[in-house]
């Protein structure tokens, strides 16, 4: 139900040259993803590993079908959707996991997918963007590999408070502080777990080295201030960083092509 109704607010799906479905190993075994690749000339593009929004616990490939074939037009990339582990089944750190997990494949079958490994981008929104967050810092930690810029629309960074924007946007604006409560809840139903950084990317003690970022927000959102605060964090550490906040939008607005502009 949540699916078809993204969907029908979605604007028209446009042609790629293809679209195809693919396993990706993973810890927790078989990760579902899918392939765009905009424009049948045999050429080496840059990689977007896209992570969904949807609470860790809802959102889908079907979901996020036309968002993808977008990106993968207007950028000239290859994007590859990743289904990871939703919660309640599958909660914190199974999503993390596969993102992971996801990422360092595409990055070393550079070859099969035909992707420029020196210029891979991760990114998402809501949930999908905190995952894209987190897999930044861990490649930082890591050593790598190479993520060449780290892309989230309205993320979640800390779940063990609540900042002024709960309150100030907490109803009336389609996600509400409610619905957030209850999506961490399913996600990390364990208080104690919230502090992990890898829940929580705004409580990782340094941020200096990680990807350069894209972070965009909207006004009338719960999250709006914490995004914020992230942007702010990675400046301070010394990390190129872009911070927009779309005046009048909500939450969901990335994905809401027929009624908004």
């Amino acid at each position: 139900v949540y699916t078809v109704q993204r969907i029908k607010l979605q604007p028209a799906r446009p042609e790629v040259a293809s679209v195809r479905d693919i396993d990706i190993p993973g810890r927790g075994g078989p990760i579902p993803a899918r392939v765009y690749t905009p424009f049948d000339d045999g050429a080496v593009r840059p990689l977007l590993v896209y992570f969904h929004g949807g609470g860790w616990v809802v959102g889908s490939l079907e979901g996020y079908d036309t968002p993808c074939r977008r990106l993968a037009l207007k950028a000239n990339c290859q994007v590859v959707s990743v289904g990871y582990r939703l919660a309640p089944e599958h909660p914190f750190p199974a999503a993390v996991y596969d993102a992971w997990d996801s990422t360092t494949w595409c990055i070393d079958h550079a070859a099969q997918l035909r992707i420029d490994r020196q210029r891979v981008i991760v990114a998402g929104d809501s949930a999908g963007g905190t995952l894209a967050t987190v897999v930044a810092q861990q490649a930082r930690d890591e050593g790598g590999p190479a993520i060449a810029r780290q892309g989230r629309i309205y993320p979640a960074t800390d779940l063990t408070r609540e900042a002024d924007s709960y309150v100030r946007n907490a109803h009336g604006y389609m996600l509400t502080a409610a619905a957030l409560r209850w999506f961490i809840e399913q996600y990390v139903p364990n208080p104690d777990q919230r502090s992990d950084s890898r829940a929580s990317p705004l409580l990782r003690p340094s941020l200096k080295g990680v990807a350069p970022a894209l972070i965009i927000s909207a006004e009338h959102d719960p999250l709006v201030d914490e995004n914020e605060a992230y942007a702010e964090r990675l400046r301070a550490d010394g990390v190129p960083t872009e911070y927009a906040c779309f005046p009048g939008m909500i939450h969901p607005f990335f994905t809401l092509g027929v009624v908004i502009d």
